[in-house]
């Protein structure tokens, strides 16, 4: 039930004002009652902060004087803070946004063409810690709040003027990549990707939305119950012993358990033509071997998926290269002439850190993960001068 301030019939379990931003139509519904106002009134708000980007309630003009100065009261629209907007040569936008206790976030704008995709954090930090991802190396704080996770949704309609009379719609797709597993922060996530796809906020297609997980089944499980977007798994590896090492959640959900899962996602949606989005970051020496594709290739087989390669990022604190040209063509001409959909994710606004895998953002990390690992970075620089030294 929806706390509420301004008295009605909810019972007032706090007194701080509701923020609405991040109530999607139906928790507004919700809303609205308990302050005794009619449900359309949910629609009405819902319009005003998401497609014309309203930011008081004094902006919204079809309401009434009396509703407005009660939402004033009990309610507010509170977005988070972009402390530092970085644009790339390649018009890549990355955004730092300061959430609720001084940490700060990376949310990324990629354009291509007609199509502009907004990589969207779900967690201040991540717990999984991928060998090969900035954001793990980070630690972990907290989970973001609805209105924090659609707040980046926001804070980028608006840069780009899209809230505008005439402005034109520049986030066509929204991919929950960045930093964090949303599976993890399951409600927030869930009523962020719905607020996304309602035709009165975003309006955007659900083939359009893309959750990106690193296998955390149980939650995977029950996905389907609350929202249909596109699925991409985080895979990265073609057999269990490997993908212990890069992907550690998958000592607790091994990759036959995490593809089941995702199979039964897939086969509960009505839309019967999906395929399930398999990202494989290719780490020079690690993962890109032939065999590795042809592994790849083979685990796949009776799986409706489609492939993504990406080029890993290099990044402070990871001792990985980049994978080579050859090994990444060889990699996708094998998976290609197995007959798989293959493409390459072009690399994108490396010179703002803005590429797949860099983003790291200022975590108060709780773990002390961040600390241990700069820790052993100073120990192994200071190995390697004596070395040299000596």
């Amino acid at each position: 039930m929806v706390s509420t301030a301004c008295g009605g019939s909810a019972p007032i379990e706090n007194t701080s004002r509701v923020n609405l931003l991040g109530l999607p139509e139906a928790k507004l519904v919700e809303y609205f009652a308990s302050i005794g106002e009619k449900r359309f009134r949910a629609t009405q708000v819902l319009k005003w902060i998401h497609q014309l980007g309203a930011e008081t309630f004094d902006d919204m003009t079809n309401i009434s004087k009396d509703l407005r100065a009660k939402l004033n009261q009990c309610a507010e629209i509170r977005p988070p803070e972009v402390i530092q907007q970085l644009d790339s040569a390649d018009g890549t936008r990355k955004f730092l946004i300061r959430v609720s206790g001084g940490s700060v976030v990376e949310t990324v704008f990629i354009p291509e063409g007609e199509r502009g995709t907004l990589c969207v954090s779900s967690q201040v930090g991540c717990s999984l810690d991928c060998s090969f991802c900035a954001t793990g190396k980070q630690g972990f704080d907290r989970d973001l709040t609805p209105a924090e996770i659609i707040g980046q949704v926001w804070l980028a309609a608006k840069s780009f003027g899209q809230f505008e009379p005439g402005g034109r719609r520049r986030i066509t797709n929204v991919v929950m990549m960045g930093m964090g597993e949303p599976l993890l922060n399951f409600d927030p996530v869930v009523d962020a990707m719905n607020l996304m796809m309602d035709d009165n906020a975003y309006g955007i297609s659900k083939r359009r939305v893309t959750l990106s997980t690193s296998g955390v089944v149980p939650a995977l499980d029950r996905l389907s119950q609350y929202t249909d977007a596109c699925l991409a798994i985080s895979l990265h590896a073609p057999n269990d012993a490997l993908r212990n090492e890069l992907v550690p959640i998958n000592k607790k959900y091994p990759i036959a358990m995490l593809l089941d899962s995702a199979k039964r996602y897939i086969e509960a949606l009505p839309d019967t033509h999906r395929r399930i989005t398999i990202e494989y970051t290719l780490i020079d020496q690690v993962n890109d071997r032939p065999w590795h594709a042809k592994e790849l290739a083979e685990l796949l087989r009776d799986v409706p998926v489609k492939i993504n390669l990406i080029p890993f990022n290099p990044f402070k604190l990871s001792d990985y290269r980049r994978v080579s040209n050859n090994a990444l063509r060889r990699f996708q001409d094998i998976l290609m002439q197995e007959g798989y959909i293959t493409t390459v994710r072009t690399t994108r606004g490396e010179d703002i850190e803005a590429a797949c895998g860099q983003l790291a953002g200022s975590v108060k990390d709780i773990t002390r993960r961040s600390e241990r690992y700069r820790t052993r970075a100073d120990h192994d620089a200071v190995q390697t001068v004596k070395i040299v030294s000596s």
